[in-house]
């Protein structure tokens, strides 16, 4: 199975001159991100709508192996939370997130801190989410209303697709959640959050998402060895089951790239790097 170790963006001035070499342009951090991690989650598709040329730069500027994890808008989770989905996902994917071709990996859904467990909105928010890319087209095409200034021209070869719900209210610690997810193979974000909000394990689907927003200081403070250590550890286990995706949070003082290239020095030869396509044909 493949483990993919990386950050939650990589656009911070915090980085620059204590992770970036020093003089290294804004417009080749990226590129620098893609020589040394195979994955970067996008998550400024969760603020605004992207574009295509965007999402195709993206993909040309990193490598064959290299994958993106993209972060739903939060028109979808955090606006409409949950309601009328067939049109509010498939005017997030017309931004072009198919553009992506081959690099798309996971779709991150992170629900809001005040969203309540409701079984039948959540079950139609599943069912909206489509698992492959002409899936995706076909909602696009019955169901978006918005579309931009250069819309997607995506007609290329059938590209799985995955999702990861992050939820963060207390009702979520729920069976019946847990077998939703089972059931829409879904899975469902193990997200270590400093104590701020629930933290589950639960394997729901083939692959495990995993987000790590800081160890004491949420989006801030850094993992010491043991921590990265007991990660590792579960990370070992995970891959009994699927792949396993892992995302650093701790943006905000540079621990995130620092604490991502540890964890897979300390994983080595189980961190792969086939493309998508190549480990799903596997």
């Amino acid at each position: 199975m493949t483990v993919r170790i990386g950050t939650s963006g990589w656009a911070y001035p915090e980085w620059r001159d204590t992770y970036y070499p020093a003089g290294l342009p804004r417009t080749r951090e990226l590129d620098y991100v893609g020589g040394r991690m195979a994955t970067v989650e996008l998550n400024g598709s969760f603020y605004s709508l992207q574009r295509p040329s965007s999402y195709r730069a993206w993909r040309d500027r990193t490598p064959e192996s290299f994958v993106f994890a993209v972060k739903g808008h939060r028109f979808v989770t955090h606006l409409r939370r949950l309601r009328e989905p067939c049109v509010s996902v498939a005017n997030f994917l017309a931004s072009g997130v198919l553009e992506l071709g081959d690099k798309l990996g996971p779709v991150l859904w992170q629900f809001p801190e005040r969203l309540r467990f409701d079984p039948g909105l959540l079950a139609d928010f599943l069912a909206a989410l489509p698992h492959d890319s002409h899936a995706a087209l076909r909602l696009v095409t019955d169901h978006a209303t918005l579309l931009p200034a250069q819309p997607s021209s995506v007609r290329g070869p059938l590209v799985p697709m995955r999702h990861a719900v992050e939820v963060r209210h207390p009702t979520f610690l729920s069976a019946r959640f847990v077998d939703l997810l089972r059931t829409h193979g879904v899975a469902l974000v193990a997200a270590d959050t400093a104590g701020r909000w629930p933290y589950v394990e639960e394997t729901t689907t083939d692959f495990t998402y995993v987000r790590l927003h800081g160890a004491t200081e949420l989006y801030a403070s850094s993992y010491d060895s043991a921590a990265l250590e007991r990660w590792a550890a579960k990370i070992r286990t995970w891959c009994g089951t699927g792949d396993v995706y892992v995302y650093f949070d701790n943006t905000a003082k540079a621990a995130a790239p620092h604490d991502a290239e540890r964890l897979a020095a300390l994983l080595g030869r189980v961190v792969a790097g086939p493309s998508r396509r190549q480990s799903s044909a596997s």
